[in-house]
């Protein structure tokens, strides 16, 4: 990279999606910075405008361009670059957007920026050296951004793929890098005052495709790290999550009692539609293995509405299945057609109207879940990180159990974990309002 060009040039970053797009964010800004780019200030006119982006859903697609639309006409003088799901899976789509100059994609050693430099000397266009099948290097990350925790990247790729999703084509092949490279990221992170870390990638319980390790070795060495206070497991596939991580987690020092388990629909028949690699009452005995050793846990899952061949008959099974559930909240997404899928060549399309009457009927229950599970807590202790607040906003943090709670008086202690009595709902209803004790 050439130090020497970059430096003293501003840069804003800009992110849409997932976690694990955080973290890859934030690695691209510690690369340029030490090439000598600076994170501008706010009010500052950036040199170069980073935005890094995500393909998950149509709607996803859509609030990209809006975005590069929205920074393009923001910044007029800046280079714009597009890197990310979406700029992988339609860099022709991206490039034609009037004012992005270059749409980069990953080098033979996955580092996004490593010809910025280059690419600001030549015309706009369209840079990917790798495409996405061919990607075999992890690329590391852990930062927190202007967040309190910690994100770990642990995993990329995916082998799976599933007849709805095009990430496999964004991010290749499941890979990984050696427990004790990412053991080390953690300590560092600890060493930097982290107490905090989400571990995060595309199939995390995937891990140890590359290194002949697994998942379990993995979050049994993280436990060590004795800085980190605390562990959350992001998003898990409910086949991946066995009965050993479960157990240990309920007995680790810094696991937290805290699971996002991917359903994605409660009808067999639209599992086997979506090529999941589990059934429904596989999904519920994990739910009944982790209530019965962490009866507080809180559980996050994904469930698609309208996917190709869910007829009203498996819609209503699966509401009725997830009503059942012992979970925590739902967190609903619309089925979107994604080009190149498999989910293409089924047959009965479910309208958008019906997709968003179903959407509300799942979001009913997930609300009732959560403001049930909340209740349940009113008058309880707990510990509490408290988070960065925003201006003007109350001090708020997360119990063990991910219980979003608002502590007046408490702007001062950002990053520390303190204990409270959680009392009822604020006004917004979104979280409890808790008292130090």
């Amino acid at each position: 990279m050439d130090k020497a060009f970059l430096a003293g040039k501003t840069a804003s970053y800009y992110t849409l999606g997932c976690k694990l797009n955080f973290t890859e964010t934030s690695s691209i800004a510690k690369q340029l910075e030490a090439a000598g780019v600076r994170t501008v200030h706010k009010g500052e006119q950036p040199d170069i405008c980073i935005v890094n982006t995500c393909s998950v859903t149509e709607v996803a697609d859509r609030k990209c361009r809006q975005a590069i639309h929205r920074i393009v006409r923001q910044y007029p003088g800046a280079y714009v670059v597009v890197t990310g799901c979406y700029g992988q899976l339609k860099p022709g789509e991206v490039a034609s957007i009037p004012g992005v100059d270059v749409v980069l994609g990953q080098d033979q050693k996955g580092n996004v920026p490593e010809h910025l430099n280059n690419l600001i000397k030549r015309d706009r266009g369209i840079f990917h050296t790798v495409k996405a099948k061919d990607l075999k290097n992890f690329v590391p990350s852990c930062s927190k951004g202007d967040r309190t925790r910690y994100f770990l990247k642990v995993q990329d790729g995916c082998d799976y793929y599933c007849t709805y999703c095009t990430i496999p084509f964004a991010r290749g092949h499941s890979r990984n890098p050696e427990i004790s490279d990412l053991v080390s990221q953690a300590r560092k992170a600890g060493e930097d005052g982290g107490r905090e870390i989400v571990i995060t990638g595309v199939n995390i319980g995937d891990f140890g495709k590359s290194t002949g390790e697994s998942f379990f070795d993995l979050v049994k060495e993280l436990d060590k790290v004795k800085d980190i206070s605390r562990y959350r497991i992001s998003s898990i596939e409910p086949n991946l999550l066995t009965d050993q991580i479960i157990e240990y987690v309920a007995e680790s020092r810094a696991f937290m009692p805290h699971f996002h388990i991917p359903l994605q629909c409660g009808s067999d028949e639209v599992l086997k539609l979506m090529h999941r690699r589990y059934d429904r009452q596989v999904f519920a005995d994990k739910v009944k293995k982790i209530k019965e050793v962490m009866p507080d846990a809180f559980i996050g899952v994904d469930v698609i509405v309208g996917m190709r061949g869910e007829t009203d008959q498996f819609f209503n099974d699966s509401l009725e299945f997830l009503k059942g559930l012992d979970v925590t909240q739902l967190h609903v997404f619309s089925y979107s057609e994604r080009p190149g899928t498999a989910a293409l060549r089924i047959d009965h399309v479910v309208s958008a109207e019906e997709k968003h009457e179903r959407s509300q009927k799942l979001i009913a229950v997930s609300e009732s879940k959560l403001h049930a599970f909340y209740e349940e807590h009113i008058g309880k202790e707990a510990l509490v990180l408290v988070e960065r607040p925003k201006r003007g906003c109350p001090a708020h943090g997360f119990t063990e159990n991910y219980i979003r709670v608002e502590i007046a008086g408490a702007e001062e202690l950002e990053n520390q974990i303190v204990k409270v009595r959680l009392g009822g709902f604020n006004q917004a209803q979104d979280a409890l309002v808790g008292e130090i004790i």
